[in-house]
């Protein structure tokens, strides 16, 4: 991305020469019109130090272009639109197809931004937005760079559960793989198919099932994917052309959906059991086989198949389940930020975790890491977490059915001491009342779960009570954060998982940080690729963690934030890139030296700057 990023991005960094391609018969390859050097790839061509206003601008790239006319226009990696240069309007035949006057990136993103802002509603903003990352690549990310803060939530959450919703009606066109059941035997046929010309090294894959708090949304579950591509690329530069959104369609248990003549999925309800692991595993074999050096992140599909998916593909491919893994890093990281202000440890914490889904297990999972790290036995973690499902307090009793939730249950006995025995009166409240928690945290998706009687009851019993309302879109958020201020007299520490306005309380003014897991995926992939990690450990999502928490200045926690900004996404994005990486090389499992890490992730970092075009 062009703009004035932290300078942390360019320590370090050397500006690469300009360099025209010499293009011989022998070892080029081509990709979307481009003529290059298979060795270096595309990504490699384009990328050069990160700029702020402390270094230099780079040269321009000039890379050659076998397109010509309306078929280089229509081509959305290597149109620029009217940026395109007189000398280039006559080179590439395109004199006559544009208005004549040129204008540059900055004088695009700008129209275009002001087109944004005259757009009655979110979802057009989004639907403007699609248009746009379907015909002009380096334009979209211009615009999302230059305006990252306030049009995140329009790429991605919340604006995105509207989109995904409607999907079938403001569809705008492919830019993915959707994949079928009728596909079954010939998937390395298809993604070979929707890959020809380029290396892909990343995927964001959905089975559509539950799509943030919003269920089963079936193949729009797409836009998810999409979203989160996007941000990939935006926050830690992961080149466009390396990237591929997968829907797993297949079929939806969404009645609306299957009434629906306007439905684009696959129309039939959702295949289970057998059949569908099945599907995955050819899949994943497919992926294997077609990008060998991919790294998949699962996303959305429900808790058991999640789970199950995550353990069972983890040493077949290098992936990892963003709704498992990245959300309990990015709320550890939080906690972290809060404990920080309380001068305490995880364990001298009580907690509550509200959800018991896969983020409520991930939440569990980095939070009892990390009370191992501080010293506590195998009884002491689980008594310092307790973890609610819909039907309250998750208790070794002999009701437990869902086989992962064994983990997150408290013994009997435990339960008894804390005066928790009746299974009808283990509800949110009973055991805020009665187990008196440090730290509540949200990841159920019911909206407003957390209520005034139980914010207060917590109040009354903890000085500085931690509350993360960690659900999204904002209408599943467990609390609004000004309620829980109003709640507990200003005491609280807050950060929740949709974006909120400032609160005003006693003449002072508190950011409310958003712990959103866009501060943890782009960097923990972009760290895996640059150091081309044979898979994810769990080293290297708590050193993602431990890295956020430690990005959040003095001045931004004296305002009140728990994460940092969403203005520095991309330092800190190449900050947790760095050490995710170079736990990879302390794990094993990396293929690059301890010393190379920086350099191979800043190689790695693509930058969307139109370069000029040569005719090949």
């Amino acid at each position: 991305m062009p703009l004035a990023f932290s300078s942390i991005l360019a320590q370090g960094a050397r500006a690469r020469p300009n360099r025209r391609l010499r293009i011989s018969e022998k070892g080029r390859s081509f990709r979307d019109g481009v003529l290059q050097r298979s060795e270096t790839g595309l990504h490699r061509l384009e990328n050069r130090a990160l700029n702020d206003n402390s270094v230099p601008p780079s040269p321009r790239r000039r890379v050659k272009v076998t397109l010509r006319g309306m078929d280089l226009l229509r081509n959305p990696m290597l149109n620029k639109g009217t940026a395109f240069s007189a000398e280039e309007r006559q080179l590439f035949g395109l004199e006559g197809l544009l208005p004549v006057r040129s204008k540059n990136q900055k004088q695009q993103a700008e129209r275009i931004y002001a087109q944004l802002k005259d757009q009655p509603d979110d979802l057009q903003k989004y639907v403007m937005l699609t248009a746009l990352l379907n015909r002009n690549v380096h334009l979209f990310y211009r615009v999302l760079a230059d305006h990252l803060e306030e049009l995140i939530p329009i790429v991605y959450t919340p604006t995105v559960g509207t989109a995904v919703q409607r999907f079938s009606r403001v569809f705008q066109g492919g830019g993915g793989v959707w994949i079928t059941p009728d596909m079954k035997g010939r998937m390395a046929d298809v993604l070979a198919n929707a890959t020809r010309r380029r290396e892909i090294r990343l995927l964001v894959v959905t089975d559509n099932e539950s799509i943030l708090g919003l269920g089963d949304q079936g193949a729009g579950g797409m836009a998810i994917s999409v979203g989160k591509l996007a941000l990939y690329t935006a926050a830690a530069g992961i080149h466009p052309l390396q990237a591929l959104p997968v829907s797993l369609d297949f079929g939806t248990d969404n009645e609306e959906l299957l009434a629906d003549d306007q439905y684009l999925g696959w129309p039939t309800r959702r295949l289970r059991g057998a059949e569908y692991m099945e599907l995955v595993d050819e899949f994943v074999e497919a992926v294997a086989a077609v990008m060998p050096k991919a790294l998949i992140q699962w996303e959305d599909f429900r808790k058991d198949n999640a789970l199950r998916i995550l353990d069972r593909f983890v040493d077949r491919v290098p992936s990892f389940n963003d709704d498992i893994q990245g959300t309990g890093a990015v709320v550890v990281a939080g906690l972290n930020g809060a404990l920080k202000i309380k001068r305490e440890t995880m364990a001298e914490q009580r907690i509550v975790i509200f959800g018991a889904g896969a983020a409520g297990l991930g939440v569990a999972r980095q939070i009892r890491a990390q009370l191992a790290e501080e010293g506590l036995g195998h009884d002491e973690c689980v008594a310092r977490i307790a973890v609610l499902d819909r039907h309250g307090l998750l208790v070794d009793d002999g009701r437990i059915m869902d086989p992962y939730k064994r983990e997150l249950t408290w013994p009997a006995e435990l339960a008894a001491s804390h005066g928790l025995s009746d299974r009808h009166a283990r509800g949110l409240h009973d055991v805020v009342r009665k187990y008196r928690p440090t730290i509540l945290i949200g990841v159920s998706g019911v909206g407003g779960a957390f209520t005034e009687e139980i914010v207060r009851e917590m109040a009354a019993h903890v000085e500085r009570p931690v509350i993360f309302p960690s659900s999204n879109p904002i209408s599943s958020c467990e609390a609004n954060p000004a309620d829980l201020f109003a709640w507990t007299g200003g005491r609280c520490l807050v950060a929740a998982g949709s974006p909120f306005p400032d609160v005003e309380w006693q003449g002072k003014r508190f950011k409310i940080g958003q712990g959103n897991n866009v501060f943890i995926f782009p960097g923990l992939g972009l760290g895996a690729l640059a150091s081309r990690a044979r898979r994810i450990t769990n080293g290297m999502t708590t050193v993602a963690s431990k890295t956020l928490a430690r990005e959040v200045t003095d001045a931004e926690r004296d305002a009140g934030l728990l994460f940092p900004p969403i203005g520095r996404l991309r330092s800190v994005s190449y900050s947790i890139a760095v050490a995710v990486a170079r736990q990879a090389v302390a794990d094993g499992v990396a293929e690059i030296r301890e010393e190379d890490v920086e350099a191979e992730v800043r190689a790695a970092m693509w930058t969307p700057e139109y370069p000029e075009y040569e005719p090949a």
